[in-house]
């Protein structure tokens, strides 16, 4: 999965004759899983057609500052427009609008909206080889610099005129390589490794039936999805459940018991920076188990249990460098016991959530929780969808670890 997915994106095209690539750009960035929005310089009309950008980016291309065949006149608001942008990427961007960049003129859209921009702006020039080597060029590209804007170097090759040299327009396939490794690096949770469990266990009384509860799985999985996305390198052990994920930094083992995710967690845990404990783990299971299906003969059936280990608590006691994290889903004394929890485990932070909330606990897609960290502060959240709420564990994590 690409880190482009799911960002929005707006191209700006420009009047060049490199505009033609503008087609391919459009359709990888769409292809990435990006949001794109085209908008172009009026000129830039003339060598591509916004019917062909706006097919492949399915949404409007825009040029002016109002629809032209339109008799309501509706504005294009390029302050909304800019917003709306999580990067904002000029290519072709030519010498005459980058100079107009560079010095504040604002003559059509997409200079409005550059000026309007608080997102990372990225250009990738496209100019003769005698324009690009210019010393007013160079300036210009030395003033978009200090303001920011990334530069995506045009490359070496036979330009329109026939000359050869730079000022070629990088080729689509590499601008969007260029993205996404400047997106990665930049990446809160980069390089960092993450231990997340989640879902129930199941604790066999005979080889037909079990022990378990109601966990999904839901919220361990949004948690490994937006760890990944963050740039973690997730290793997700997960109990019994029907959800599967794609994203290529995140390791799936499964397992069924308690016992194996115990085995699973301290097989793994002495390589990771961060612990997610979010798996609704048995505690009890069938102190033997029938080698046979149990038949149906008694009004009664007595099973002994004994506890199963308790993987948190273990974790917790050969912490090193590990930041630990413990979920509790309680019903009753929920603040008192979930403080207990994070001390007698050595936790650095416990997520609480409780059956009494609604749009909390097991199955569904939203959740309630209330963060409670070492310093026994706690943080109550209101009820979000449940990649909201990994959303807010993570950025907790993500400040204490550069704190």
């Amino acid at each position: 999965m690409s880190v482009l997915s799911g960002k929005n994106i707006i191209l700006g095209v420009t009047a060049g004759i490199a505009a033609y690539k503008s087609a391919f750009l459009v359709r990888l960035l769409v292809k990435s899983g990006a949001q794109v929005k085209v908008v172009m310089t009026p000129s830039a009309k003339e060598f591509v057609t916004p019917l062909t950008l706006s097919t492949l980016s399915k949404n409007e291309v825009l040029s002016s500052f109002t629809n032209e065949e339109d008799d309501t006149a509706q504005w294009n608001n390029h302050v909304e427009l800019a917003l709306w942008a999580d990067l904002f990427l000029i290519a072709p961007a030519t010498a005459n609008t980058l100079s107009k960049m560079a010095n504040g003129t604002c003559d059509n859209l997409l200079l409005a909206v550059y000026l309007s921009a608080k997102c990372p702006v990225y250009f990738a020039p496209a100019m003769d080889l005698d324009m690009y080597q210019h010393p007013t060029t160079r300036n210009t590209f030395e003033k978009l610099e200090s303001f920011g804007n990334l530069q995506i170097a045009a490359a070496h090759g036979e330009l329109a005129s026939g000359l050869v040299g730079q000022g070629r327009m990088a080729e689509p396939e590499d601008i969007v390589r260029f993205l996404e490794a400047e997106i990665e690096s930049k990446l809160p949770l980069r390089g960092k490794k993450i231990l997340i469990t989640a879902g129930p266990t199941y604790e066999a009384i005979d080889p037909v039936r079990f022990i378990g509860n109601h966990s999904s799985g839901k919220m361990g999985f949004a948690i490994a999805q937006e760890a990944a996305q963050l740039g973690a390198i997730v290793t997700l052990v997960t109990g019994p459940v029907s959800l599967r994920t794609d994203h290529p930094q995140v390791n799936v083992i499964s397992v069924t018991s308690a016992a194996e995710m115990y085995d699973a967690a301290h097989e793994h845990y002495d390589d990771m920076d961060v612990a997610i404990l979010s798996a609704a783990v048995a505690d009890y299971k069938p102190a033997q188990v029938a080698s046979e299906k149990i038949k149906k003969k008694d009004s009664t059936l007595t099973l002994q249990l004994e506890k199963t280990k308790d993987i948190l608590k273990s974790l917790g006691g050969k912490k090193q460098h590990q930041f630990l994290v413990g979920f509790a889903l309680e019903t009753q004394n929920e603040l008192e016991n979930a403080k207990r929890k994070l001390e007698q485990k050595n936790l650095d932070l416990i997520v609480l959530n409780s059956l009494r909330d609604k749009g909390a606990g097991f199955a569904g897609d939203t959740n309630k929780v209330t963060l409670i960290g070492k310093d026994n502060k706690t943080i109550p959240f209101p009820v979000k969808s449940k990649s909201e709420v990994a959303q807010d564990i993570l950025q907790y994590i993500i400040e204490q670890l550069h704190a």
